[in-house]
């Protein structure tokens, strides 16, 4: 699959290399015709200059031949004005010859010196020649001809020029024939390339085709999918020109200002949809400035009636937009009904008024009703340690005398009264736990764990009762909380752990932690013990919510509660899982942000 970036690279290049193509197919094959034609032309050059090198050195030859014999009639006595033109002819014709031969020769060194050679030895025969001619002594006659024909030979050197001309013509030839054999394969590869060239181009041709294929049918369904957007969303959408006139609008747009029955060839301006709703200067102005000056115009909040007359608040927003079949912009404009949205904050700020107020008057009584706890645990002092030292004072007065009955009394009163003093006490730390403020510091939840198990184990041994604790703590982290609210919270869980397992020869108890995954803490703390219904499980956390008999388990029925304040105070939650009989896990999470920010240095 191709990349944005090889898309690219193609659509910039592809017109250079369609012109290479054609360049190729076209030019080139020109370009080596007119080589190969050249090519023949000079072969054809040189063939011509060979024959008629080889013409000339004929025709010296016999221009010379007539010169002579002309010269050997005359020497045998015969005048005759044609001898006489013969031989001036033959002259001539032999230095008409030469000369041409010189010229023809002039890039062959080798035959300019066979011609040299040649031309004194010509020039010395024509010159015997015509002493011949002019000699009537036959002795000198036969002497001369002998000079002529023996010791300046011609016939040799012309044939040699022939001979070297003709060796010359052959290496032409085959130097041709292997030319013509090149550029036969040349012509062929030239085809071979042209046909590739041309596959090549009609499979990019097919290719682009096929993409503009492509594009437009991508384009249609793209098209396709606007319209059906643009016609399927309930949002009124409008486009507008740079005159306000409307271009396009979508069905709901037509639905909410009556705009059923218009006529799509008609024009129709903005302030003639929905009988007046948009007659308004500022919309107009505000709608101008999106188009003239770039500004977007976004929750702009108009009054105004649709087609059914009801008063409704639109929010409109609106920007500048290019179309891609014109070159002006236009006016993207949606439209929203935010009337019952507007209803609604109206209501819920008017609720909001009244559930503050609620809540002040809930916080009155919050305060109230701290102030009346503290000041009743407070007050419930004195009379209580009253009656806790006068039943003291009067067991003493009577001393042995007194009878059981009154003995069960004054145990049933000091009990009440001991009773009656750990609820106050709990009520106060309950109190404190309300109203005090929060000192947030680094807190060692394992340390703390230690200490309680310290103080429980502590108060087991002086029981004497024999029992045996078995426990298991995790790894705890060092958390940013109240110490003192910690230690409460800790020292609650852990005690009701320790004391519901009292009646099970081993007590297991498991004191776990795990870091969830949004950066909470979750710590929980399980036992053997008793356990609990869960049908009641609601009333664990409530102040003086007891599900078993103080009989059977001592208590005052705060310490859960206080668990669940201490957590509420800090940002957590805590929640209990159990059965009768089988034991009993509580659940605490404490909130991310209570991580201290370096554990290692505060451990």
């Amino acid at each position: 699959m191709r990349t944005p970036v090889n898309e690219d690279t193609w659509d910039r290049w592809r017109l250079p290399a369609l012109a290479l193509a054609v360049f190729l197919i076209v030019v080139v094959p020109s370009l080596l015709l007119q080589q190969m034609a050249r090519s023949a032309d000079h072969a054809s050059n040189w063939a011509a200059h060979s024959q008629e090198v080889r013409e000339q050195a004929q025709r010296l030859q016999a221009a010379l031949r007539d010169l002579e014999s002309a010269a050997l009639m005359r020497s045998h006595g015969v005048e005759r004005p044609s001898l006489l033109e013969r031989m001036q002819s033959g002259r001539v014709e032999a230095e008409t010859s030469l000369a041409r031969l010189i010229e023809l020769t002039r890039d062959n060194p080798d035959q300019q010196v066979r011609i040299g050679r040649t031309q004194s030895t010509i020039e010395r025969r024509m010159l015997l020649a015509e002493q011949i001619a002019q000699e009537r002594d036959p002795a000198r006659i036969r002497e001369l001809i002998d000079e002529m024909t023996v010791r300046n030979p011609v016939r040799e050197l012309i044939e040699g020029l022939q001979v070297q001309e003709d060796r010359l013509l052959e290496l032409r030839n085959d130097d041709v024939a292997r030319q013509r054999q090149y550029y036969q394969w040349l012509s062929w590869g030239a085809l071979a390339v042209q046909l590739l060239l041309l596959g090549a181009l009609v499979w990019l041709l097919q290719r682009q085709i096929g993409r503009r294929l492509f594009a437009e049918r991508q384009f249609r369904n793209a098209s396709g999918r606007a319209t059906s957007v643009l016609q399927t969303v309930r949002e009124p959408i409008v486009l507008l020109d740079a005159n306000q006139q409307v271009i396009l609008h979508n069905p709901a747009f037509a639905e909410l200002y009556g705009l059923d029955d218009h006529d799509p060839d008609r024009p129709l301006r903005l302030q003639d949809v929905g009988a007046g709703a948009w007659n308004d200067v500022l919309i107009h102005q505000r709608l101008a400035d999106v188009l003239l000056r770039g500004r977007e115009l976004w929750d702009f909040e108009h009054e105004q009636r649709g087609a059914d007359g009801v008063p409704r608040v639109m929010l409109i927003n609106a920007r500048r937009m290019p179309l891609p079949d014109v070159e002006d912009e236009v006016v993207l404009m949606t439209v929203s009904d935010i009337s019952l949205q507007k209803a609604a904050n109206q209501r819920i700020q008017e609720l909001n008024r009244q559930l503050e107020g609620k809540v002040e008057q809930v916080s009155e009584v919050n305060r109230e009703l701290e102030a009346f706890s503290y000041s009743v645990s407070h007050d419930l002092r004195a009379p209580l340690r009253h009656v806790a030292g006068f039943a003291d004072k009067l067991a003493r007065h009577l001393g042995d005398d007194v009878d059981e009955k009154s003995r069960h009394y004054m145990e049933v009163i000091g009990n009440s009264a001991r009773r009656m003093a750990s609820l106050i006490d709990d009520l106060l730390v309950y109190s404190r736990l309300g109203r005090s403020a929060l000192r947030m510091q680094a807190v060692d939840m394992q340390s703390l764990v230690s200490e309680t198990r310290s103080i429980l184990d502590a108060n087991v041994q002086a029981e004497q009762t024999g029992r045996r604790i078995e426990w298991h703590v995790a790894p705890l982290p060092i958390l940013v909380a109240d110490e003192n609210m910690m230690r409460q919270l800790w020292l609650n869980l852990m005690g009701n752990a320790v004391k519901y397992s009292a009646k099970r020869e081993v007590a297991r108890i498991e004191i776990g932690y795990q870091a969830l995954p949004d950066g909470s803490h979750h710590f929980s703390v399980r036992d053997n013990g008793a356990g609990f219904d869960m049908d009641y499980a609601g009333k664990l956390f409530g102040v003086f919510q007891r599900l078993h008999k103080a009989s059977e388990y001592p208590g005052t029925g705060i310490g859960l509660a206080s668990v669940r304040r201490v957590l509420t105070r800090h940002g957590g939650r805590v929640w209990a899982e159990g059965a009768v009989d089988e034991g009993a896990t509580f659940h605490f999470v404490l909130p991310p942000a209570l991580e201290a920010p370096n554990q290692e240095s505060l451990a």
